[in-house]
C-alpha cells in the first residue's frame, strides 16, 4: 500500500510524528505537503477532504492519512492504525494500548508547548499576546516541562523489557514521537530543556539513538525533513526561554 499523508506545507508540525513512523519503517508514502499544486499536492489537495461535500467522514484538521479507502485523522489515531502495520508496536494488546496511552500523553505535552507562545488563542499573532506568553512560559519552564520529562524518564526506567525504550524490547512509534518532542524542545527552549534534561539521561539517550537509526538519519540528511521554524508548534523566542 502507498500511503498518502496530508499536512500543511512549510512546517513539521504534528505531521512530523507520522512521517518519522513511515520513514523508520521504510514505508512507501506520498507527502502531499511537499508536492507542488501542479502535481496534485499542497493545500488544495488537503482542502478537498476537509471541505468536500462528498467526504462521508471528514477529518477535523490535518494531519490525516489516506490508506486505501480509509481516511484517518488525529496524530495518535493515525499512529495507532499504522503501528501494527509498520511493525512499530508489540503484538500484545495490552502493550499496544499502553503505547497509545503514551502517545496521547505526548499529545498533551505538545499542546502545552504550543500554548506557551499562543496562550490566548491561535487566531492572535504572538506579538498580540506576548505578555501572557511570558507568564505562561515561566510556569511551563518551572512546573510543566520538568513534570512531563520526569514522567517519561520514569517510564523508561520502569520498562522491564529494555530500560532503553518507553515500552517493550523494541523501538515503537512512541519512542519516535518522544525523540521528536525533545528535538523540538531543543529548538524552542534550548536553555530550559538542557537544564531539565540533566535529570533525564535515559530520555537524552533515547533521542540520540532514534536520530542515529539508519533510516531516520538518511531522512534527516535527505532535505525532505523541514527545519524547525516559527510557524510550527515549536517556536523559538528568546524571551520565553530561561
Amino acid at each position: 500500500m502507498i500511503y498518502e499523508l496530508y499536512y500543511w506545507p512549510g512546517i513539521q508540525g504534528r505531521g512530523e510524528f507520522v512521517r518519522l513512523a513511515l520513514e523508520e519503517a521504510g514505508a512507501e508514502y506520498r507527502d502531499l505537503a511537499l508536492l507542488p499544486e501542479a502535481q496534485g499536492g499542497g493545500v488544495p489537495a488537503m482542502m478537498k477532504f476537509l471541505d468536500g461535500d462528498d467526504v462521508a467522514r471528514p477529518p477535523f484538521a490535518p494531519p490525516f492519512l489516506k490508506a486505501g479507502r480509509r481516511l484517518i485523522g488525529q496524530t495518535a489515531n493515525i499512529l495507532l492504525f499504522l503501528g501494527p502495520r509498520l511493525g512499530l508496536v508489540p503484538r500484545a494488546a495490552a502493550d499496544r494500548l499502553w503505547i497509545h496511552q503514551l502517545q496521547l500523553t505526548l499529545a498533551d505535552f505538545v499542546a502545552e508547548i504550543h500554548d506557551t507562545h499562543h496562550p490566548i488563542g491561535a487566531g492572535y499573532y504572538y506579538e498580540e499576546q506576548k505578555a501572557e506568553a511570558k507568564r505562561r512560559s515561566r510556569d511551563f519552564r518551572a512546573q510543566r516541562l520538568p513534570k512531563f520529562l520526569h514522567y517519561f524518564e520514569r517510564v523508561i526506567e520502569r520498562n522491564p523489557d529494555s530500560g532503553r525504550w518507553l515500552a517493550g524490547r523494541q523501538l515503537s512509534y512512541a519512542d519516535l514521537s518522544m525523540a521528536q518532542v525533545l528535538a523540538g524542545l531543543d529548538f524552542a527552549f534550548p536553555l530550559a530543556s538542557k537544564s531539565a534534561l540533566r535529570a533525564c539521561p535515559r530520555l537524552r539517550a533515547l533521542q540520540r539513538e532514534v536520530f542515529a537509526r539508519p533510516r531516520i538519519k538518511r531522512y534527516v540528511a535527505s532535505g525532505r525533513r523541514l527545519a524547525f521554524n516559527n510557524e510550527g508548534i515549536f517556536r523559538r523566542y528568546r524571551e520565553l526561554d530561561a
